[in-house]
């Protein structure tokens, strides 16, 4: 029995993933119901945080699948899925986000930003919100994102700072990440998705795509620093960078398990190899280390899979979607569509179109990156960036709507560069 093509399955994934949809836009719901039910908190926890949503209602699904189609058949399809990147999300967290990667990373940006003749807390949170998105055309998307989360939390993300001006802040990070990744042709997860299929390598990205992303994310970054500059703190006692120094060589040595990784980015036993070596090399040089952010990452990586899972189940009513649509109507539906699944998911249902034009596949993964920051799931790094930064906010959740508000202005504007530029 093929359970992707059966009508009542896939009435019944669609549902669910609405669910879902709905689950995600409701976090806070629950954490508040935390609050007025201490009985019942631990459940409710639970289902407030964001990372779980996808994962849980995947069970659901995988379980629906089992009472109507059997056991064997369920197994079938979750082992029929592709969890490269979800697996890949989560190495690259864990590696990104041990001290001496992000010592080594803010040193240099110190360093750069001491030469500017502004303020260093400023510089360092246009740093953080330009050039780390935009390295991440080169380490990846994933390891841009948790350094930049990392660098930002102890600055922007604190409760003296106004929730609008987080979100704010929020949106421009995710947006800026999805776009910054485009200069190459392997960072991006939605350009991932077709380069290979449609022929684009890394000069065909720079030339087209590349450097009106850049533009983009300078503008963004410049205007959430002018509006942030006068709540953030002197860097003096930041506790990120605490500890004592790191050796050159520990620090070489895990940029070069970084370096690996991100080499064998597709490669997942290769990758696995390698991250079990590091973690033995952590052990060993303990005492140059912070907590591994293993269980942020597990986190991130169940809420992919989970993803995996239920988008898998979309295509039946995504991709008639999709082959449909004009040039510029197929550019605003990616950008639409963006915010409630996947962009990745949704560039792969393109590249399966047959005698696709070359307008259509640009304004489709155009419309797919820009709108990369308006929801958590609408771009594989957001997970990571919600997990590592959610505790600045309210309720430690990160709300739908205030995402949605802050992404919007950053994704006009990236939209207007890829439809005018």
């Amino acid at each position: 029995m093929n359970i992707e093509t059966d009508p009542l399955l896939q009435k019944i994934a669609a549902v669910l993933f609405a669910l879902a949809l709905l689950h995600t836009f409701s976090v806070k719901h629950f954490e508040r119901l935390a609050v007025r039910s201490p009985r019942h908190a631990g459940l409710f926890h639970l289902l407030g945080e964001v990372e779980v949503v996808f994962g849980f209602w995947a069970i659901v699904l995988i379980a629906s699948m089992a009472l109507m189609a059997g056991g064997e058949n369920a197994v079938a399809y979750a082992e029929s899925r592709n969890y490269t990147e979800p697996l890949f999300v989560f190495v690259v967290m864990v590696i990104a986000a041990s001290r001496p990667i992000l010592h080594a990373v803010q040193a240099s940006l110190r360093a750069v930003a001491h030469l500017a003749p502004l303020p260093t807390p400023v510089m360092l949170a246009w740093l953080s919100l330009a050039i780390v998105p935009l390295f991440g055309s080169l380490i990846t998307e994933p390891a841009a994102m948790t350094i930049a989360a990392l660098m930002l939390a102890p600055q922007v993300f604190r409760p003296q700072v106004p929730e609008r001006a987080k979100y704010l802040a929020l949106g421009v990070l995710f947006v800026n990440i999805s776009i910054g990744g485009t200069l190459t042709s392997y960072a991006a997860p939605p350009v991932l998705m077709v380069a290979a299929t449609w022929g684009w390598d890394s000069t065909f990205m720079l030339l087209n795509f590349g450097w009106k992303a850049a533009l983009v994310v300078m503008i963004n970054a410049t205007v959430v620093t002018a509006l942030l500059r006068k709540q953030l703190p002197s860097i003096e006692g930041d506790p990120t960078l605490q500890g004592p120094g790191t050796p050159l060589v520990v620090v070489f040595v895990h940029f070069l398990f970084l370096g690996a990784v991100v080499m064998f980015a597709h490669h997942p036993i290769i990758f696995l190899g390698l991250f079990l070596m590091f973690l033995g090399f952590a052990q060993a040089y303990e005492e140059y280390q912070s907590p591994l952010i293993v269980k942020e990452a597990l986190l991130v990586g169940f809420f992919l899979a989970g993803l995996v899972l239920l988008g898998g189940m979309q295509r039946w009513w995504l991709q008639p979607i999709v082959s449909s649509l004009e040039p510029l109507a197929l550019f605003v539906g990616a950008t639409s569509l963006t915010a409630i699944t996947d962009n990745a998911a949704l560039t792969y249902l393109g590249s399966l179109i047959t005698d696709i034009s070359d307008e259509s596949k640009y304004m489709l993964v155009a419309g797919a990156v820009a709108g990369g920051g308006l929801t958590v799931i609408a771009n594989a790094p957001n997970p990571a960036g919600a997990s590592l930064l959610k505790r600045g906010f309210a309720d430690e959740t990160i709300g739908a709507g205030g995402l949605l508000l802050g992404a919007l202005g950053p994704t006009l504007l990236a939209a207007a560069a890829f439809l005018l530029l």
